[in-house]
């Protein structure tokens, strides 16, 4: 008998099974319908030898000390602060837009507090924000707006920002100084050997059974549990009882160079050319070195494996009818990015997954990694 089948070898998953087989000694079984652990931030090496993210790249970022600390206990980080280059009118600029994105691109030579006179003159006055082009549009304006965002979102989402709730673009900040890296969090690290290994030595404890290419459905009703935690598609666990909640997901094409470089930051975006959004090259985040390199082209999708829900108020409102279900359902405890039907990084799934083993324990709700 085990006290929890978990469903899904992702972040929330793994936190949560580590948690209550190492924190309150429960036998926790895990399973996925993958062949690995790690979800969708599952790194291997390639053919090439070369350490690749299989589900695109992963840059980890938090300005939570809880969560760096609680992931801190099962690898050792190398210090990266991604940077993000834009194809943008046969010139590469850094992004987010900050003061030499501006200079460059209008061959100007702006000073910080001049940038924000020049945001002021060309910005949009928005009574209401509402959408994610009213966002963007009130900043920096609209010829920036298209420059940058239009066609990426466009792109990403399958819809056009107009169309898309605020919280997508607002995602992305403007910068009036020379700031060019894409995240300021207080922790910006790659797990040293991997995320894999990560994950590995997360859910190496005694107390946890793993099973992969293994769908729960097939196994209850035959394997003897006391709790669920679930950490799936709502939708897809209540057999799309409101309708299919939408989500969006991503085709990869990786690539191997016979050279040591490819592309001269970790990711350029592509928000107006070419019909991938973005190239990567994982080589910058993980620090390795070697003769070959191996980069990643993403290629924006209607079908395929879930892994953005699309922020829209007419899929929120399909929510709210399984997240009804989901709190009246007995002994299931829902987590995640597609359990909860939200936009998470991965340490906000981390965060929610400590701060529900807490919820379960009756710990206090500052204790977040238990004990």
């Amino acid at each position: 008998m085990f006290d929890y089948l978990v469903v899904g070898a992702g972040y929330a998953g793994s936190v949560l099974a580590e948690r209550l087989a190492a924190g309150a000694g429960k036998k926790v079984l895990v399973v996925d319908r993958r062949p690995h652990i790690a979800g969708n931030a599952y790194d291997r090496y390639d053919d090439a030898g070369v350490l690749i993210h299989t589900y695109g790249p992963h840059i980890f970022h938090t300005n939570s000390k809880d969560v760096f600390e609680y992931l801190s206990r099962f690898t050792s980080w190398r210090p990266y602060e991604h940077r993000v280059l834009a194809s943008v009118d046969g010139q590469l600029v850094p992004i987010p837009i900050n003061l030499d994105t501006v200079n460059k691109l209008y061959n100007l030579d702006l000073k910080s507090s001049e940038l924000e006179d020049f945001f002021a003159s060309v910005a949009e006055k928005k009574e209401h924000i509402r959408t994610s082009e009213d966002v963007v549009v009130a900043k920096v304006g609209r010829e920036l707006y298209e420059k940058f965002f239009r066609g990426y979102t466009r792109k990403q989402w399958g819809l056009d920002p107009s169309e898309l709730d605020a919280s997508v673009t607002a995602r992305v900040p403007t910068r009036t100084n020379r700031d060019d890296r894409y995240f300021t969090d207080t922790y910006q690290a790659m797990p040293l050997h991997g995320y894999t290994r990560m994950f590995e030595k997360m859910l190496g404890h005694e107390n946890i059974s793993v099973m992969l290419n293994t769908d729960h459905r097939n196994i209850v009703g035959f394997v003897p549990f006391k709790q669920m935690i679930y950490t799936g598609p709502v939708d897809a666990f209540f057999d799309y009882r409101f309708g299919k909640l939408p989500y969006r997901s991503l085709e990869f094409r990786f690539e191997t160079h016979d050279r040591e470089v490819f592309q001269s930051t970790g990711t350029v975006n592509y928000p107006n050319d070419n019909l991938y959004t973005r190239i990567s090259e994982f080589k910058y985040m993980t620090g390795q070195r070697h003769s070959q390199t191996t980069v990643v082209y993403e290629y924006p999708r209607a079908e395929g494996d879930p892994y953005y829900p699309v922020p829209r108020h007419e899929n929120y409102e399909i929510y709210k009818q399984y997240q009804q279900l989901a709190n009246e359902t007995p002994n299931v405890h829902f987590c995640g990015r597609l359990a909860t039907y939200k936009y998470y990084n991965m340490d906000q799934v981390v965060a929610q997954a400590l701060a529900l083993y807490n919820k379960i324990m009756g710990n206090k709700p500052s204790d977040l990694a238990g004990a």
